[in-house]
Order: structure tokens, then sequence, then C-alpha cells
């Protein structure tokens, strides 16, 4: 049996999509143990496989009983320290450790591997969370090819550690400013950008059907081969949204479907990943669409489905003005249409807008 299945083997193949692996130090990432040996050598294998998976946009942390500050400069000395994110190198359990990684990155354990060479540091983690996979490092051989790590190809894959190292400055400044939230977005120089998305967008619109819940005007999922149609189609209109500060950009975040029939538009879906819900994004793009369809003389309306879990994108309808439209509801959806189709709406004065399209 291989590496990979030895504590696996009835959940490897159907577990949900590896996001993140947490790494030991010693005899795992590298060969020996440095605080009785400080010219440890990395393993080849495993510095292969974490390069290659954060190119699909997986990522990486460490949880290590060792000095910190000695393991740390080791990590930079192999080129390595950059590819971890929110790592716990210190004394204690290392479940306490996987535990404060999966907070810090917003992430479920049934998303996290765990790899570490001794069986009861895994048994350990194990206990607390079933959940995680747990591997010894013989198997990160094994990653690359197995399915779980398939990761995604897109280039916003490609960039995720970027992003999350990106929010990490912006919540440490945040945590230093001296003032309410308000005044503190003023200080990020936001620029949203919306332009007309084309074929190298579809595999991260794909992404957003099936990974936005909170800011999703109806919660329905596109294929690429649907989402590549509509971009075809002179009926509808798919629109992208990128949203960039000072410290870079939160990357494609958001996306509009609008359908025309003249001079009737409908929105057959809005969203906004989550990673940008306190910027007030979706009410910008929001009040973009709004915007827009008043400049062309044009009635708006949406579509939207009680989710149970879209309430935010439902208030941020009410507060553009729209209401339901009578008579529209169908067996799910609600209609939903602008009272006044003349108004328009004052972007934020923390926001700059670039239309591209």
């Amino acid at each position: 049996m291989s590496a990979l299945g030895l504590e696996t083997t009835a959940r490897s193949q159907d577990a949900p999509a590896v996001k993140v692996i947490v790494w030991d130090l010693d005899q795992t990432l590298w060969h020996g143990v440095l605080l009785e040996d400080s010219d440890v050598q990395v393993d080849p294998v495993v510095a292969q496989s974490i390069k290659e998976l954060d190119r699909r946009g997986i990522l990486h942390s460490v949880a290590s009983r060792n000095d910190e500050q000695l393991a740390w400069g080791r990590l930079r000395e192999f080129g390595l320290a950059e590819y971890f994110l929110h790592p716990r190198i210190g004394w204690g359990a290392k479940s306490e450790s996987v535990a404060a990684i999966a907070a810090d990155l917003q992430l479920a354990p049934e998303t996290i591997v765990f790899v570490d060479d001794d069986p009861v540091e895994r048994a350990e983690v194990a206990f607390r969370f079933p959940e995680v996979r747990c591997f010894h490092p013989d198997a990160a051989a094994s990653f690359l090819d197995h399915p779980a790590f398939a990761g995604a190809r897109t280039g916003e894959a490609a960039q995720r550690r970027r992003l999350y190292q990106d929010e990490i400055a912006r919540t440490q400044a945040e945590e230093c400013h001296d003032g309410p939230p308000t005044e503190f977005l003023a200080t990020l120089g936001l620029t949203l950008h919306v332009q007309q998305a084309g074929v190298g967008d579809l595999e991260r619109l794909q992404e957003l059907t099936l990974r936005t819940n909170q800011l999703n005007s109806t919660g329905h999922t596109y294929d690429l081969d649907e989402l590549a149609a509509c971009i075809r189609s002179d009926r509808h209109e798919l629109l992208v949204a990128e949203v960039a500060d000072r410290f870079g950009s939160y990357g494609k975040v958001g996306l509009a479907l609008i359908e025309r029939d003249g001079d009737s538009w409908v929105v057959k879906l809005l969203l906004t990943s989550c990673r940008v819900l306190n910027r007030g994004v979706g009410s910008m793009l929001l009040a973009f669409l709004v915007n827009r369809s008043v400049a062309a003389g044009a009635t708006l309306r949406a579509e939207f489905v009680d989710t149970g879990r879209n309430r935010p994108m439902y208030v941020a309808f009410r507060l553009a003005g729209f209401r339901a439209k009578a008579g529209a509801t169908g067996e799910r959806a609600v209609l939903l249409e602008r009272e006044d189709h003349t108004a328009g709406i004052p972007m934020p004065g923390h926001v700059q807008l670039e239309d591209l399209t």
C-alpha cells in the first residue's frame, strides 16, 4: 500500500479538496533534529511538493516543537519561509497549533492535511480533529499525483498565497489604526475594476459561483460551458470585478450576469466573494449596475433566491431601492425591481471606480 494510503484508506478518495498543508520540521521538512544538529538539510521531495502545490493554490503552514527564531532562520536560508502562512513554532500541542492555523486561515478541518514523522503527534491531532488527514512525510512524494491535491490551475489560484499575505498586512495595519473602521477604509485607496469577462476568466468565475454564499443573489452555479455561452450571447453581458488597494490586489472577487431585452435589463446573478465582505464591494458593484442602467435609460430588475445564507445580498438590493415586483414570484426566484429608474446611486468616497466595459 502506498504511503498516501497508510492512514486514509477509507477517506482519501472521497475527502474534500486539500486547501492547506501543515508541516512538521524535524525529520519531516528537513532531515535531522535542529536543536541537535544545526546543519539539517531540507528534504528535496518535500521542497518540490511545497512549491508545486503552492502554484496550484494550496497553502502551507508549520506546526513544530522547536526554537522559533532558530527554526525560522533555517527556513529563510532554505528559501522556504515565504511559503508558510501563520506558522506555529513553539512547545505546545500540535493539535493546538493546527487549531490556531485553521482559525487564522478561516478554513475547515476537513480541508487540512497534517504531515509529521511522529505517529504520536499524528494521533494527537487526529484525536482532536478526526477530519484532518494525517500523513507520514514519505507520503509527500504522492501528493502531486493525488486528486485531493489537484488544487486549481487558474491564475487566481497561483496568487492565493500572495492574496493571504496581503490580507495579513491589511489586518496588521487595521489593528494598529486608531479610529473607526470607516476611517481605516479611507486609508486603503480601494479601487474597483469592472470589465467584460473573457475566456481566461471562466474558471475563476465558475469557482466564484461554487464557493460564494453570503453575497450571492441566487445561489445558482454555472459550469464553464454555460459561462462561455453567456460571453458569446448577444442578449447577455457577463462582467467581472477585481478589487485592489495599497497593499495589493484582492483578485477577481465579483461577477454580474445581465440579461438584456431592449431597455429591460435583468440581473440574473450578482455575487462578490466573502474575501471583500467588510469592504462593501457588493454594494459598490450593485451601485455600478444601477448607474449604468440609469445612464442607458433602462429598467433594471434582479432575480433573487433566498438560499438561507444570502440575507446580506437581499439587504443590499433593498438599500439600492429594489422592491419585489407584484406578481413576479416564481417557483423559487423573486423578481426585484427598482422603484425609481431615473435615480443613480453615489459611489462611496473610499473607493475609486475603473469602468473598463
